[in-house]
């Protein structure tokens, strides 16, 4: 018996603690201004076209910003596949900012070989 509450408790501890590290938590989208929609044109630096979502990295205002897509299920769906996003290809961008600052991005909606793509 006292063996069962003591592992019990361990395990209680273990899922505190594991808990309490700091994780790469998923954002919500009130982190970005919907009332500001910026348009850019620019060439794709880098791509993750990963999950949850995909990202892009273009030059902007003299910065890297990284542009958040949808994920790459909801892509492929609505006619974005890995291959129209690559290192090079202009891309236009119509998204929303984040609140705080950062060089970040969250895209609405892109044209890119001549095709536009709704991505909410």
């Amino acid at each position: 018996m006292r063996l069962r509450i003591c592992a019990g408790l361990l395990s209680l501890i273990g899922l505190a603690a594991i808990a309490a590290l700091p994780a790469e938590a998923h954002h919500g989208w009130s982190a970005y201004d919907a009332a500001k929609v910026v348009k850019v044109e620019a060439p794709i630096e880098a791509v993750r076209y990963q999950n949850p979502h995909g990202e892009i990295d273009i030059k902007y205002e003299g910065k890297l910003w990284v542009i958040v897509l949808a994920p790459p299920s909801r892509m492929q769906t609505r006619g974005l596949p890995p291959e129209d996003l690559k290192p090079g290809a202009t891309i236009l961008i119509e998204a929303y900012p984040k609140r705080d600052g950062q060089a970040e991005m969250r895209a609405e909606r892109v044209t890119v070989n001549g095709k536009t793509v709704e991505l909410r």
